[in-house]
């Protein structure tokens, strides 16, 4: 590679790498967050952090990446483009991959989900094979299904208890409101993202009750207090743990079991004087 990828001088909170990585940080959300949402390898963004673009493929990948990178955080992508070519101080066409270097399309790389869903289908039929052989060639089990049955004894049919009204479940418009600073991301179900950005401590954001399956991603779900039509429901996860994929619309969150209640405190008895 050149020297002139270290020939502009900059800042370091005015490189391309430092400024997703305060993003991030900000956001709440672990660079392995970045991975599974954009699909690019780890080791890649750990260098666009630490601004070694040189170890990337080629410039096209790089601007491909940071621009993922920069949707997730809620970074202005155009801008940052625009700042890596200057940063770079070079154009796509003089930057080419390293010999040997097997590079795969984050696109292209099957999800996670699909890969398990298909490794269980495949244990659930070699195990069910297992089973229906096993049940074919026992002779006593053969000799069991050829046994006539004896009959069984009559149960008297007790009369079925009144069925109970289930409780009213709020309804209402969804209103997030932050406790403190937080990171979302509001998409519907055919992953048309309808708010991204943080929340400031105090402010809210309310639901579309128009929207198609809205879901929330989010790395600090316990900083977010959930309301339909103004009544609180329980939250929508534990701390320091990423959600994703969790819907937010009135019927899916008023379904969710109550959080559990704490236990009575017992005052001591006061003692005689």
């Amino acid at each position: 590679m050149s020297d002139a990828l270290t020939d502009a001088p900059m800042l370091a909170l005015d490189r391309v790498g430092d400024r997703l990585r305060a993003a991030r940080l900000a956001a709440g959300l672990n660079l392995s967050d970045i991975a599974d949402e954009t699909r690019v390898p780890l080791r890649h963004l750990e260098a666009i952090e630490s601004n070694d673009f040189s170890t990337l493929p080629s410039f096209t990948y790089a601007t491909g990446f940071v621009r993922a990178f920069a949707r997730i955080v809620g970074e202005d992508e155009v801008v940052l483009i625009r700042d890596l070519r200057v940063e770079l101080g070079r154009d796509q066409d003089s930057w080419t991959a390293a010999s040997g270097d097997n590079v795969a399309d984050p696109a292209r790389i099957p999800p996670k989900w699909l890969a398990w869903t298909a490794a269980l289908i495949m244990l659930a039929f070699v195990g069910g094979y297992g089973l229906w052989r096993s049940t074919l060639f026992d002779p006593q089990s053969a000799e069991a299904e050829q046994a006539p049955l004896a009959p069984r004894p009559a149960v008297p049919v007790r009369p079925a208890a009144a069925p109970v009204a289930p409780a009213a479940l709020p309804t209402g418009p969804v209103l997030l409101m932050a406790i403190d600073d937080v990171w979302v991301r509001i998409y519907d179900k055919t992953g048309k993202v309808l708010f991204q950005g943080i929340i400031k401590k105090g402010e809210s954001y309310a639901v579309p009750p128009e929207a198609n399956g809205p879901m929330i991603r989010t790395g600090r779900a316990d900083q977010i207090a959930v309301t339909i039509g103004g009544v609180s429901v329980p939250p929508l996860g534990p701390a320091n743990q990423t959600l994703s994929n969790v819907p937010v619309n009135a019927a899916a969150l008023a379904a969710r079991p109550s959080a559990p209640a704490p236990e009575p405190t017992v005052a001591p008895a006061p003692t005689q004087p």
